[in-house]
């Protein structure tokens, strides 16, 4: 396993992507041909037929529904199977951010798309800064909303993208591929893992290819599509009920949460002040008078007026045990009792 807090001089890193790059091109040559790329997706369970579904086509609309919500009700199965190396990651990422890191993830395509779409939801649920997690994806921007074709098989294309975000050891990477067979992801985890960051891998096929450069793997086998290869469906879903748990997980690690509110909001603007405002009165179960009282003695923080109503503290009192806890409200308000 590497080391999650080593440190790799910046020479080094520029010296070891130079030098894997030069090996990707020189092995582009040799790509596999159609006839061996069938044969692999031969091998691989999210590419398999479903025996259930082979008369999908001859179904009224709601006997396709029922048979699409069948396969559906298998994939929390799979993903609770995996929750103990989903905590792995989940650890690593609240390490690395602790430590003025990052939480990555890098996908391509579907998979790619989910990564985005858990990290752009982080900042207005958590208030976090957008680049504390980050999502890539093969193809760059345009790959969002358009398929962009080859994207996905670039090796050195995964390792450029993380150097341009400047990855480094507190970093952690997380690798997102229904296949598991994903060049670009190999790509980018080596080179993650090259610089000392952990690496994370999540694939819907056992020995995936991409587990070889991940300090953990996270194997949800949903078994084949209802559509044959439409790995959107049961694959997708798996995976994005684990990128939800990990940035979830991740951010009440991080003291995001007390109880199970969304605590950490500082309201800006009418909608989150609403928002702020019931999240004091339902943490606190004080009247709606006292919580406004509260919130505008600290200028809208939620955690704060939180800290206020339940210990009779002054904002600058309660702002102050707030950041000798950390930001953990939890930790406050037990100093306080």
């Amino acid at each position: 396993m590497s080391s999650h807090n080593s440190s790799t001089s910046e020479s080094s890193a520029n010296a070891s992507i130079k030098s894997k790059v030069s090996t990707g091109n020189q092995a582009a040559g040799n790509k596999p041909t159609v006839n061996e790329l069938a044969q692999s997706l031969n091998k691989i369970v999210s590419e398999g037929r479903n025996p259930d579904t082979l008369d999908i086509d001859t179904l009224s609309t709601e006997g396709i529904l029922a048979r699409i919500n069948n396969e559906d009700a298998k994939v929390a199965n799979a993903v609770a199977s995996q929750i103990p190396q989903i905590g792995k990651a989940v650890d690593a990422a609240t390490i690395s951010i602790k430590n003025g890191g990052r939480l990555i993830y890098i996908g391509a395509g579907t998979s790619g798309r989910l990564g985005i779409l858990d990290a752009v939801e982080c900042r207005p649920t958590f208030s976090v800064p957008d680049e504390l997690v980050v999502g890539v994806i093969a193809g760059g921007e345009k790959a969002v909303q358009h398929a962009v074709e080859g994207a996905e098989d670039d090796v050195d294309a995964g390792r450029a993208d993380l150097v341009a975000l400047s990855l480094n050891h507190n970093d952690t990477v997380i690798g997102i591929s229904a296949s598991g067979r994903t060049p670009y992801v190999s790509g980018a985890l080596e080179y993650a893992r090259s610089l000392g960051c952990f690496t994370g891998a999540i694939a819907c096929s056992p020995n995936a290819a991409i587990f070889t450069h991940a300090d953990v793997a996270i194997c949800p086998v949903v078994g084949p599509e209802a559509l044959t290869g439409s790995t959107r469906m049961k694959s997708g879903t798996a995976q994005k009920l684990i990128l939800n748990m990990i940035s979830t997980s991740t951010m009440i690690k991080l003291g995001k949460t007390y109880q199970n509110l969304m605590v950490d909001v500082n309201a800006t603007n009418e909608k989150l002040k609403a928002r702020a405002l019931r999240i004091v009165m339902q943490a606190t179960d004080c009247s709606e008078n006292a919580a406004l009282a509260a919130l505008g003695a600290c200028n809208n923080k939620a955690k704060v007026a939180i800290l206020m109503v339940l210990t009779g503290q002054s904002a600058e009192q309660a702002a102050a045990q707030l950041d000798a806890s950390g930001g953990y409200l939890r930790t406050a308000v037990n100093k306080s009792e």
